[in-house]
């Protein structure tokens, strides 16, 4: 008796199922395994450098940039966010005191240049009052002040879970580094099967626009939040760890960075630190102009530059479904579907000249 299905066909369906039913059973370390093949792609330079330095081992040769990894990225990232969620936790449980009795204009804000006015008024009406700071972060978030103090208790708390997230990370770009050469001849067999045309381009673009979109993005806007994070701390602002995250998370939307240091020079320069304020304005404006004229555009490239939508939308819908971490991973997927798009039209205006 003939079978309903050709062979060929069932055993891609039952490889399918395989793929899907493993892709269930890790999807909790997912995120820890895509940030290792993200960044496994944006250092596969520096592993070949390592590479020849080592005599070709690759082994020891991923052993000795992975130990890079931790002490100059993992490490550092971890101390710092450590740092920020304690003054996060001690500025939530000012707010939660503030939201119940309500607070002052203070006298800095009353005599900020330009903005006063208008921020002594939004302050009165969010802040002078009892409970009208807990509605309006409710109608901003959807939470309540004590349930956000609550859920920052349950991220310093929840420790085994982040180290094993980041253990798994490791391990997993450890392998990547690795047979990272083996998957990729793998992958290639694969794309020459399904799209044979267009596979081989279309498999090198994508690397090179996910290794442009972290280091022109990701790893910039890492500097410029510890570069602006120190100029906070030598200007003697309050909390500057936590500011300079808010600094690194906003630098990743373009214009974002100078509005946070913009904010804290004009609060400085309201505290009676106006020489304060405004070395920090100047500093914050001619290290982003040294940035973005300079450094970004010899990392990032003119052909692989991730368009600003894309990468809008990559920051939003990240960090909707990935939590922090999608900051870094949503717009690497969007430099994935810009990349598959361009050469869709390329491949597209090639057949039509012919």
């Amino acid at each position: 008796m003939r079978p309903v299905l050709p062979l060929f066909l069932i055993a891609r369906w039952l490889l399918l199922i395989v793929i899907v039913i493993g892709i269930y059973f890790i999807k909790g370390f997912l995120v820890p395994s895509l940030t290792a093949l993200v960044i496994g792609i944006s250092s596969w330079p520096i592993f070949n450098r390592i590479r020849i330095l080592c005599c070709g081992h690759t082994i020891l040769s991923a052993y000795v940039l992975l130990i890079l990894v931790l002490l100059l990225l993992v490490i550092p990232i971890t101390i710092v966010f450590s740092y920020a969620i304690q003054e996060a936790g001690n500025f939530i449980v000012w707010a939660i005191a503030v939201n119940k009795n309500g607070i002052e204009v203070p006298d800095w804000i009353l005599s900020m240049p330009l903005f006063g006015d208008r921020f002594s008024e939004f302050w009165r009406l969010y802040l002078g009052e009892p409970h009208a700071l807990g509605k309006l972060v409710q109608l901003v978030s959807g939470e309540h002040l004590g349930n956000i103090y609550r859920m920052i208790l349950s991220a310093t708390g929840n420790a085994f879970h982040l180290l094993l997230a980041l253990l798994f990370m490791l391990i997993t770009l450890f392998f990547v580094y690795k047979d990272g050469e083996n998957m990729l001849k793998q992958l290639d067999i694969l794309g020459e099967s399904v799209i044979p045309t267009k596979w081989m381009r279309l498999s090198r673009v994508v690397p090179a626009m996910i290794s442009a979109t972290v280091t022109g993005m990701a790893l910039i806007a890492m500097g410029e939040g510890v570069i602006l994070g120190f100029a906070y701390w030598i200007a003697d602002v309050p909390s500057p760890v936590l500011l300079g995250v808010l600094t690194c998370f906003m630098a990743l939307v373009p214009g974002g960075a100078p509005i946070v240091f913009t904010l804290i020079s004009l609060y400085l320069i309201g505290s009676d630190k106006a020489m304060s304020g405004v070395c920090l304005f100047l500093w914050g404006t001619i290290e982003l102009f040294i940035v973005d004229k300079t450094i970004r555009p010899k990392l990032i490239g003119g052909p692989v530059k991730l368009p600003f939508l894309p990468t809008f939308f990559g920051l939003i819908g990240g960090i909707q479904t990935m939590g922090i971490i999608g900051l870094f991973i949503g717009p690497v997927f969007m430099a994935l579907i810009v990349a598959i798009w361009r050469e869709w039209v390329h491949s597209t205006s090639i057949h039509m000249h012919e």
